[in-house]
């Protein structure tokens, strides 16, 4: 977390929008496979043999069987494209910027290196979701490695930043934080894999010859939602932990905006769970859980990094 009156540098600024437009594209991604739409342009890199899709039916090539063109997905996929390549200028511009750390700070040059490696794997990848008929395996891969990416560019931007972060916390404090965040971090990497075993098996009832009733999807996924659920029970009460080791080390400033984040996006989670069992899994919690878990994941390896810093009582300049 950056202060508010920190004027940023250019690549500061680069890397700042870069994060933020990332999760965006996790939002469109996740948009696109609630809707269906991941098949709305079946080839690549073109949709329907076109650079820019048909808007209509006249407009289909001959080539292509009319049954496979819907307007809605095909422009849903494309726009989906379309933002997944301007994360890709972005991260190039990030990269080039960074070479000006490569001397001073290392690691901000390595960790933008590593962001632009991943969008353009990403991109292959993306291709391979289209040409494998949307595997299951290659879009859990897919998802997982754009949050890899959005947190090699956060680091960067951390590591570019930190001078600019006020901490003060105690030793004895900084342990129990670290301890609390290190069960969260378990936790939520252990949910994840669970999540994606959840998903990869609605997937395989949703795409069934003969699909099942939407409220009938929960109660086949069997044991593994059940773990997945009774675990994220579990970020309640390390939640609470939390919050207590904040409370009793007095956090202030920086680190506690950022604490009080980690714990208002667990019970943001906790509450779209209960809305995903309970309502048949709409759309829309479906979108929001993938967001804010990958805002939930952001947030707390910021604070994990910035328990890392040493103490400060002022701030140093640039």
């Amino acid at each position: 977390m950056l202060p508010l009156d920190m004027k940023l540098n250019a690549f500061q600024k680069t890397a700042v929008a870069t994060v933020i437009a990332t999760i965006v594209l996790i939002f469109i991604g996740g948009l696109v496979r609630a809707s269906g739409a991941g098949m709305g342009c079946p080839d690549w890199p073109r949709c329907f043999g076109m650079w820019i899709p048909p808007t209509s039916l006249s407009e289909l090539p001959s080539q292509f069987d009319a049954s496979q063109f819907n307007v809605v997905k095909t422009w849903t996929e494309y726009i989906n494209r379309l933002a997944g390549v301007t994360i890709g200028i972005l991260i190039i511009i990030t990269f080039v910027r960074s070479f000006s750390y490569r001397k001073t700070t290392p690691s901000v040059f390595y960790s933008s290196a590593l962001a632009l490696f991943l969008v353009l794997f990403q991109g292959w990848l993306g291709g391979q979701v289209v040409r494998t008929g949307l595997s299951e395996f290659i879009i859990t891969l897919h998802m997982i490695l754009a949050l890899i990416l959005v947190l090699s560019l956060l680091y960067a931007t951390f590591k570019a930043s930190e001078n600019h972060i006020i901490i003060n916390v105690d030793d004895s404090g900084r342990k129990k934080l670290l301890l609390a965040l290190s069960i969260i971090l378990v936790l939520s990497v252990f949910q994840i894999f669970l999540g994606t075993q959840v998903r990869e098996g609605i997937d395989v009832l949703k795409n069934a010859e003969h699909v099942i009733p939407r409220t009938q999807w929960i109660a086949q996924a069997g044991e593994v939602f059940e773990t997945h659920r009774t675990f994220s029970w579990l970020f309640v009460f390390s939640s609470i932990y939390l919050f207590y080791t904040m409370k009793k080390a007095r956090v202030e400033g920086q680190l506690k905006k950022v604490g009080d984040w980690v714990i208002a996006l667990i019970v943001i989670q906790l509450l779209v769970g209960i809305g995903l069992y309970y309502l048949d899994m709409p759309r829309v919690l479906q979108i929001i859980h993938l967001v804010s878990f990958t805002v939930f994941m952001c947030v707390q390896f910021l604070m994990l990094l910035m328990l890392g810093l040493k103490n400060k009582t002022q701030e140093i300049d640039a």
